[in-house]
């Protein structure tokens, strides 16, 4: 029998042949998030683009079980963790159950705060972070702030600026926490004051005050003051690089005093 030449792959053939390896893609496959947090994110979705209103009640457990086809302790975990955003409220009794909370600045930015305060004990984030984030952002309250104050937030910022000293804090720490604050309020941004609000939060409860001298305090206030001035009279590019300059002077005295923490 003649050969045939379109004959393919006898069993010499197949011997002969070196195996090869299968092809690998080098794709990053991402874990599959827990079924509450799914539950949870379409949940808050809905409340972000408002159609669950801020007041309207959410369907039962039983009725969300079915709706997400999960069960139902999965539905507890996810309704938890939107409590824990303030975006939901529970109620008990009869006419109790699970209501969309309104939005409260004041408990994110609370909330932010304590994430932060607890970002800065660990190797991910130090007083250097904290120093920068707020070297980008006050320099342009403060120009903002001259350009939008109006004369009852000027005299407002005046008297943050010059507040006697509590007995309870002789380095009059709190007060000048609190100008920086009423600077970032003055934007009339609320944005801006609960991005701020936070970092300020953190160096209140890390630094120690008792260790910087009264001389230093007294620059401060001083600064504090001159940058008043400049809002006052409406001085943008002037109340920008005053307050730069004055965060700059201010980024050793924090580094120094920042506790248990590694410095930068």
């Amino acid at each position: 029998m003649s050969s045939n030449p379109d004959r393919r792959g006898t069993a010499t053939d197949a011997a002969d042949e070196t195996p090869r390896s299968a092809p690998r893609a080098n794709l990053r496959v991402q874990k599959v998030r827990p079924a509450y947090r799914q539950v949870a994110d379409e949940l808050r979705s809905q409340i972000m683009r408002g159609t669950l209103e801020p007041g309207s009640r959410l369907p039962s457990e039983s009725e969300l079980t079915g709706m997400f086809g999960v069960s139902r302790s999965t539905v507890r975990e996810a309704l938890r963790a939107l409590a824990s955003q303030h975006l939901i409220e529970t109620r008990r009794g009869v006419q109790g159950g699970s209501f969309v909370a309104a939005p409260e600045p004041t408990k994110l930015v609370d909330d932010l705060g304590g994430m932060l305060g607890v970002l800065v004990t660990t190797p991910q984030m130090g007083i250097g972070d904290l120093l920068e984030a707020r070297l980008l952002l006050e320099p342009a309250a403060a120009r903002l702030a001259a350009q939008r104050a109006d004369a009852d937030t000027v005299e407002a910022l005046r008297a943050a600026a010059e507040a006697p000293r509590d007995s309870r804090d002789p380095s009059g720490f709190v007060t000048h926490m609190d100008f920086h604050t009423m600077i970032l309020m003055a934007t009339g941004n609320l944005m801006l004051t609960m991005m701020g609000q936070p970092v300020s939060d953190v160096l209140r409860t890390r630094l120690d005050r008792a260790s910087v001298a009264p001389e230093q305090w007294d620059q401060v206030d001083s600064c504090h003051v001159a940058i008043t001035d400049h809002i006052a009279r409406g001085e943008a590019a002037e109340a920008e690089s005053l307050m730069r300059d004055h965060l700059l002077d201010l980024k050793d005295l924090y580094t120094e005093t920042w506790r248990g923490s590694t410095q930068d």
